[in-house]
């Protein structure tokens, strides 16, 4: 059997035999020490090319321990942080992806207040509809569990009621999958009403299926034992289970939240209706977490949001009233990020909010150039972007973090995305072009005026100079003399001073 190890921090783990050995000394990726096949494992499958040997392995990830070298530190983070190991499935495409997608998982896990031990993945046609990983590879983990101290089971993907109730009754420890992770990231950064509203609907959708796979209690009838069908003296009779109890209340609670969210939906919509009616028009900053977007709106509008290095930093919107050089105003909105297998819960609960990318005239997509795959980055930002109905709108692509990227990796992403934009929203290089671009792409108004206002009409004079696109400005004897561009509203009201 080929077996990889390596060291994950700068101190060594202890030694886990029923797992791995690991190496005396800290390696990188590149200097895995492999045994020699037996013939019989160097044999690869007729259905294709992947060897047996590492089908079987369960091969250590690097680079994922966030425990602390300063041991000052140690007694209170023991107090605060869950201390997780990493599981992850690897079915398809190469190895670095899997390995990129489970340091996706130790961020999220950091995120959420956890102290991420080790990280493992197998490889695998699909998961084991079971156990998620193979049944040999569970006794493992429970292996690297005991012998690390873990408390917690992360899974790099959304597992089964099943699957999850059979995990924990193998591995003894708390269970958690990708999804579940996401759900209290959200819940942990959720401020206003409308998000908290949004992640507790998305949280209870996601329980409802897996009440079950919490503990038995959960199917029990109230009462004792004895004394027949029933539940004792005084509870005989159809009755009604504790999982039958939770489910209604859970679906009683869920079309409350429903009802309030379509209430805020209601709400959102009359504020779009009251910038379309304006015809002010609106930019939404779209783009996978972390990638920069805060801190794009606060370098080009100035708006002081939150900027913090961290995932899902940004989940209530914040929209910005701001110009172009040549004064036209538009909105931009900063938007919740996205992440590669975003629940569909999360998709379907800030459905109201994500309208505001579907209903805008443009989409600023910032990426992340400093990122290890950013294309990866985009073709996940494009699905989100399909499930709400928003690949219609007008894109820029805004590369940022170029001040961190290195030489090769900007090479190969300017040949990889020709017409995007190059920024750094932390130093300022490249915003002048990206307004510049803006001023371009936003939708111009459609009617020609000429009109001649008195002076004492000096609220359709601002009004122009607000919600048009003013070509030349005259001062007569009789008034101020406007050539502009407008939409067909404010046409309307300047039809009675309009210059033949």
């Amino acid at each position: 059997m080929t077996s990889a190890s390596y060291s994950a921090t700068s101190s060594d783990p202890p030694e886990i035999d029923a797992v791995e050995t690991l190496a005396e000394e800290p390696i990188t990726l590149d200097e895995i020490e492999v045994e020699a096949p037996s013939p019989r494992q160097a044999r690869t499958e007729s259905t294709g090319d992947r060897d047996l040997s590492d089908r079987a392995a369960l091969r250590r990830v690097a680079g994922l321990s966030t425990e602390l070298a300063d041991v000052t530190e140690v007694e209170y983070r023991q107090l605060r942080l869950e201390r997780v190991v990493l599981v992850g499935v690897w079915t398809e495409g190469g190895s670095e992806a899997a390995e990129r997608s489970l340091a996706e998982l130790a961020a999220l896990a950091e995120t959420a207040g956890s102290e991420v031990l080790d990280g493992v993945i197998q490889r695998r046609d699909r998961p084991d509809p079971a156990t998620y990983v193979g049944s040999g590879k569970v006794a493992e983990i429970r292996e690297l569990v005991v012998h690390s101290g873990a408390d917690t089971v992360i899974c790099d993907g959304e597992l089964s009621p099943s699957q999850l109730r059979n995990l924990e009754q193998k591995l003894k420890v708390k269970v958690v999958d990708r999804t579940a992770l996401i759900l209290d990231i959200f819940a942990q950064h959720a401020r206003s009403r409308e998000g908290k509203t949004q992640v507790e609907l998305a949280q209870l959708n996601y329980l409802v299926p897996r009440l079950r796979g919490w503990g038995e209690s959960l199917s029990r009838q109230a009462g004792g034992a004895g004394g027949g069908a029933g539940g004792g003296v005084g509870l005989r009779g159809p009755g009604e289970t504790k999982l039958e109890t939770d489910r209604r209340r859970i679906r009683s609670r869920i079309a409350k939240l429903r009802r309030e969210l379509a209430h805020m939906k209601g709400t959102r919509a009359t504020q779009r209706r009251s910038r379309d009616r304006n015809e002010v028009p609106s930019v939404a900053i779209a783009g996978y977490t972390n990638a920069g977007k805060s801190s794009l709106l606060n370098a080009l509008t100035g708006a002081g949001v939150l900027v913090q290095d961290a995932l899902f930093a940004t989940l209530d919107p914040t929209v910005r009233r701001t110009r172009t050089q040549d004064g036209r105003e538009f909105t931009l909105s900063d938007t919740v990020g996205f992440v590669r297998h975003l629940p569909h819960q999360l998709i379907e609960a800030f459905r109201a909010t994500l309208e505001e990318v579907s209903g805008s005239d443009l989409i600023l997509h910032v990426v992340d150039g400093a990122d290890a795959d950013p294309l990866g980055q985009i073709n996940a930002v494009h699905e989100v972007l399909g499930e709400i109905d928003a690949l219609d709108v007008p894109e820029i692509i805004v590369v940022n973090k170029i001040d961190a990227m290195t030489a090769e990796a900007g090479t190969r992403l300017r040949g990889a995305l020709p017409d995007a934009l190059w920024v750094s929203a932390a130093t300022g290089e490249g915003i002048d072009l990206l307004r510049d671009r803006l001023a371009l792409a936003l939708p111009r108004p459609e009617v020609h005026v000429e009109v001649l206002l008195p002076y004492d009409r000096g609220d359709l004079v601002a009004r122009l100079h607000r919600d048009g696109e003013v070509i030349t400005e005259e001062h007569e004897v009789a008034g101020t003399r406007l050539s502009a561009r407008v939409g067909p509203e404010l046409a309307a009201v300047l039809a009675d001073h309009a210059v033949l």
